[in-house]
C-alpha cells in the first residue's frame, strides 16, 4: 500500500525520499517515489490560531470590557505563506492509504503534523493506523535506519496534547494580559504595546530584578585573615596559607553571608595567632576524578557559544539549523538532552574521522581518542525522542563552511571527543590547623592529569588556576605561624546579566523561584520555556523594547520596568510558567490531564482581568514617555503578536 510521509520542512522531506526506492518524480509539494509513496512537507506550521476577531467581530476593537476573550470552539486558519502547500497535503491525504507523520522529534513537531491531519478531517482508521517516523539525523545511512524504526503515531499522542495545550494556554493568557496593560498603559497617556507572555514577562522579570538589585546596592567593607605558616621542604620553602574559620562568638561581627565586618577583631586574631604553634587538627589528601561534560543540548551550546565567541542564541540555532539541514555535519539540533542512545556507540569511529576530516583545528584531538573508553552519555533510560547534538558520520570540507558555522561545529565535535578521553585527574588536599584556639583552613589542588581537560588548549580553566599548595602532613605536625595577613575587601554587586548567564538562568530557574516545593520539583525539569523557544523569547523582549544591549551585557528598558512594576508579582516571577511547564510535561507523560489545566488557567485570567478592569493604571505606567514606541510585527513559526506568538 502506497505510503504518504508527511515531514515537517522540505530538506527532511527530501531527506526522506532519498532514503526510498527510485525513481523519483519532483512534483508540486511532494516527491513521488518509484514504490508509489509519496513525500511532502509541511513548511514549519501550515495552520495558526485564528485572531479574537473570527470569534466575534467586536473584538477587532481592543475594549477592557470585553476581556477576557476565552473561545468556546478553538480554530486554525491557514497560514497566507502556507495556504498553497496546505491544498497539496489535503489533496494527497485524501487519496493517501497509509499516513507517516515525520514531523520533528519534539512535542511542536508532534503537533505541527498532527494538527493538519486533524484540520484535513482525515478518517478515524486512517489516523488509528497512522506510523511515526523520528528522525535526528538527515544523512541517508540514519534516515534508511530510522525508517526500520517506526512506530505507532498513538504512541505520541500525549506529547501532541501537551504541545496543544501550550499553545492554547499562551494564546490565552497572552492575548487578554497584553491587550488589558496596552489599555491600562493608553489610561496613563502610554500609547506603545505592552505585551506579556508566560514566558517572556519572568524572563523580563529577572532582567528588571537583578539591574535594581545593582542600582539600590550599597557596598559595605568586610575583612579576611590567613594564616601564613613557612614550610620547608627539600625544593626550598613556601607559605602555607590558611583561612580563618571565625567561631560562633564571632557572629555578632559577621555579615549574613558570614564576612567579618570588624577590622578590630580580625587585627585582635592576628596578633594573638603571630609566632605562635600551628597544630595540624585534619588532615585529606585525596585523588579526584572529574569526568567529561556531557554532549550538548542546544541551551548549552548557546550558553558556551556566548561565552567563546559572544553569539546570541538566535544566531547559534540559525547556524546549527544550517548545520543539520544544508551541511547535514550534525544532528537534530532543537534538543533538551545532554545523553545519548547506547546503539550510537558503534557509530564513534565513523564520526571521529568526519571530525578529523571537517576540522583541522580538530586532528590532532581525534589521534587522541580511545574508542574502548565509554562516558556516561551513552544512557538509554535519559533518551526519550532526541539525543544530544553531535556530529554525523559525513565529513565536509571546513572551506564550505563559514567562520561561524565552523566555530559551532567544532564546539559540538570538540564536546563529543571528550567522551573518549579519560577523566581529568586531581590531587587535592586539605588541613585544618589549631592556633592559637582558632580554626584556619588550608585548601590546594593540583592537576596529575588533564585528560579530556588537554582539548581545551590555551583555555584558561580558571578551576585550575590561583590554586594554592598544600603539602601532605600528618596530623598533630607542629609548625609555626609567621604571621596573619589581613585583606580589606568591599562587598560586590552582583553582575548584570550577559546573554550567557540570563540563558543559563533560565535553564536553571528552580534557583530564582520561591515556592520551595516547586523548586525542588524544578531542579529535574527543563526551566523557563525550552530549548526550540529560548532564542525566540529573548529575540521577542529586544524587539519588543523591553530590553536592550550594550555591548554583552542586557539591561531593561524604562518600558520593560514600568510593565514589571504595573505586573501582579506573580505574573513577574517564574514559579508560575515553571509549574505550567511542569503541568505541560506531565501531559506528556500521562500524568497530568489537559481538561483541570486549562480550566484552572480560565479561572486565573477572569481574576486577572477582573482586577485590572476595576483598577486605575499604576504610577510605573503613568511615568512612561507618551510617545508611542516603534513596534515591529514578526511572524514567527507559532503566530503574530500581541499574545499569539509561538515564544511567549
Amino acid at each position: 500500500m502506497p505510503r504518504l510521509f508527511i515531514a515537517e520542512k522540505p530538506s527532511l522531506g527530501r531527506a526522506i525520499a532519498a532514503a526510498l526506492p527510485g525513481p523519483k518524480k519532483n512534483e508540486q509539494g511532494f516527491i513521488r517515489c518509484g514504490n508509489g509513496d509519496i513525500v511532502t512537507w509541511c513548511i514549519g506550521h501550515l495552520l495558526e490560531q485564528v485572531e479574537p476577531d473570527a470569534y466575534d467581530e467586536r473584538y477587532k476593537k481592543w475594549n477592557l470590557n470585553d476581556l477576557p476573550i476565552v473561545p468556546e470552539k478553538w480554530q486554525l486558519k491557514p497560514r497566507k505563506s502556507a495556504s498553497k502547500q496546505l491544498s497539496v497535503v489535503k489533496k494527497l491525504l485524501r487519496e493517501s492509504g497509509q499516513i507517516i507523520h515525520a514531523g520533528d522529534p519534539d512535542r511542536e513537531g508532534q503537533l505541527l503534523v498532527d494538527e493538519v491531519i486533524d484540520y484535513c478531517k482525515v478518517k478515524k482508521n486512517l489516523k488509528d493506523t497512522a506510523q511515526r517516523l523520528l528522525i535526528s539525523d538527515l544523512n541517508l545511512p540514519a534516515v534508511k535506519r530510522s525508517l526500520q524504526q517506526m512506530r505507532s503515531n498513538k504512541e505520541f499522542m500525549p506529547l501532541s496534547i501537551s504541545a496543544l495545550a501550550r499553545s492554547r494556554a499562551d494564546w490565552l493568557y497572552g492575548m487578554n494580559m497584553s491587550r488589558a496593560y496596552t489599555l491600562l498603559g493608553q489610561k496613563a497617556g502610554y500609547q506603545g504595546v505592552l505585551s506579556v507572555g508566560r514566558v517572556q514577562t519572568p524572563v523580563l522579570g529577572l532582567v528588571v530584578r537583578r539591574d535594581e538589585e545593582i542600582e539600590n546596592f550599597v557596598p559595605h567593607d568586610y575583612f579576611t585573615l590567613d594564616a601564613l605558616i613557612p614550610y620547608q621542604y627539600d625544593g626550598g620553602q613556601f607559605d602555607i596559607r590558611a583561612r580563618w574559620k571565625p567561631s560562633e562568638a564571632c557572629k555578632p561581627w559577621q555579615d549574613e553571608e558570614g564576612r567579618v565586618i570588624n577590622r578590630s577583631l580580625v587585627e585582635n586574631v592576628a596578633q594573638r595567632i603571630m609566632g605562635q604553634p600551628a597544630k595540624v587538627v585534619e588532615s585529606e589528601q585525596k585523588k579526584t576524578k572529574q569526568s567529561p561534560p556531557l554532549p550538548y543540548s542546544l541551551s548549552a551550546l548557546q550558553i558556551d557559544a556566548a561565552k567563546r565567541f559572544s553569539m546570541n542564541a538566535q544566531r547559534v540555532l540559525d547556524i546549527c539549523q544550517q548545520l543539520y539541514e544544508k551541511h547535514k555535519l550534525i544532528t537534530y539540533p532543537r534538543s533538551d538532552c545532554r545523553y545519548l542512545p547506547t546503539e550510537h556507540f558503534s557509530q564513534a569511529p565513523s564520526i571521529v574521522d568526519a571530525i578529523s576530516t571537517t576540522s583541522k583545528e580538530l586532528s590532532g584531538a581525534t589521534k587522541g581518542v580511545d574508542l574502548n573508553l565509554k562516558s556516561k552519555a551513552w544512557n538509554d533510560k535519559k533518551v526519550e525522542a532526541h539525543h544530544a547534538i553531535i556530529p554525523t558520520p559525513k565529513s565536509l570540507s571546513s572551506s564550505a563552511l563559514s567562520s561561524d558555522e565552523l566555530n559551532i561545529y567544532q564546539q559540538i565535535a570538540r564536546q563529543y571527543l571528550m567522551q573518549f578521553y579519560p577523566s581529568a585527574i586531581y590531587a587535592e588536599a586539605k588541613l585544618v590547623f589549631d592556633i592559637g584556639g582558632g580554626v584556619f583552613v588550608a585548601k590546594g589542588r593540583q592537576m596529575l592529569s588533564a585528560g579530556w581537560k588537554s582539548l581545551l588548549g590555551n583555555k584558561i580553566d580558571e578551576e585550575d588556576s590561583g590554586v594554592e599548595k598544600v603539602p601532605p602532613l600528618d596530623v598533630n605536625t607542629v609548625l609555626t605561624c609567621r604571621e596573619g595577613e589581613i585583606k580589606a575587601r568591599k562587598t560586590e554587586p552582583p553582575k548584570p546579566f550577559t546573554e550567557a548567564s540570563l540563558l543559563q538562568a533560565m535553564t536553571g530557574i528552580a534557583r530564582f523561584v520561591e515556592d520551595k516545593e516547586l523548586k525542588k520539583i524544578l531542579r529535574e525539569t527543563d526551566g523557563l520555556g525550552t530549548e526550540a523557544t529560548r532564542a525566540g523569547i529573548l529575540d521577542t523582549l529586544f524587539r519588543r523594547q523591553l530590553l536592550s544591549r550594550s555591548g554583552k551585557v542586557i539591561n531593561s528598558t524604562p518600558a520593560g520596568r514600568g510593565l514589571i512594576h504595573a505586573l501582579p508579582r506573580e505574573s513577574t516571577l517564574p514559579d508560575m510558567t515553571a509549574n505550567w511547564e511542569y503541568q505541560l510535561q506531565g501531559m506528556a507523560e500521562r500524568s497530568q490531564a489537559y481538561q483541570p489545566f486549562m480550566r484552572a488557567l480560565e479561572e486565573n485570567i477572569d481574576k486577572l482581568m477582573t482586577q485590572v478592569c476595576t483598577s486605575e493604571p499604576p504610577e510605573s505606567l503613568r511615568a512612561l514617555p507618551k510617545t508611542e514606541r516603534k513596534f515591529t510585527k514578526k511572524r514567527k513559526r507559532g503566530g503574530k503578536f500581541p499574545g499569539r506568538a509561538k515564544n511567549n
